[in-house]
């Protein structure tokens, strides 16, 4: 990429010694350009067999603020009890569940992303379908008790 277009909000630029900087981008913001890194690390790692879904999900947990690190430890927790069949991984940098390689559920903190909420969303290979229309994410300000049991039996037929 020329001097130019790194002028003009390209990715990269030039020194005079002809070394390759990185310069903001227009299109992802600093948090997103982290998860894609982290999302290829991810690759990286489950390619070479170094990757272990338990860990990476607790290390990914224990990373957040404390009200959103409450919420996902209980979610952890309910998850694993709930659908033992799922596996736990990092994906795009949050902690996510899968079946047979592919994530069913996942946990977006809120503060990640400076949003006013969590998110607990679903994937296409969750098990939820339901006539013409089904929610797949939702905002989560805090665990109620009816809010642990909806997410309970969800992430059960999710996982079926």
């Amino acid at each position: 990429m020329a001097k130019s277009e790194a002028a003009a909000g390209g990715t990269r630029g030039s020194t005079k010694q002809g070394r390759v900087t990185r310069t903001a981008s227009p299109y992802l913001s600093d948090v997103e350009r982290a998860a894609m890194r982290e999302t290829l690390e991810e690759r990286r790692r489950a390619r070479s067999g170094t990757a272990d879904g338990e860990s990476d999900v607790l290390a990914k947990i224990a990373e957040m603020a404390k009200p959103d690190r409450v919420m996902a430890e209980r979610l952890h927790a309910l998850i694993r009890a709930s659908a033992p069949t799922l596996s736990p991984k990092t994906w795009y940098g949050m902690p996510a569940y899968a079946k047979d390689g592919k994530v069913v559920c996942f946990f977006q903190s809120g503060q990640k992303f400076k949003a006013r909420y969590a998110t607990f969303g679903f994937q296409p290979a969750a098990n939820l379908d339901e006539g013409d229309i089904w929610p797949t994410s939702f905002a989560l300000k805090r665990l109620t008790a009816a809010a642990e049991e909806r997410i309970r039996r969800l992430v059960k037929k999710a996982a079926s």
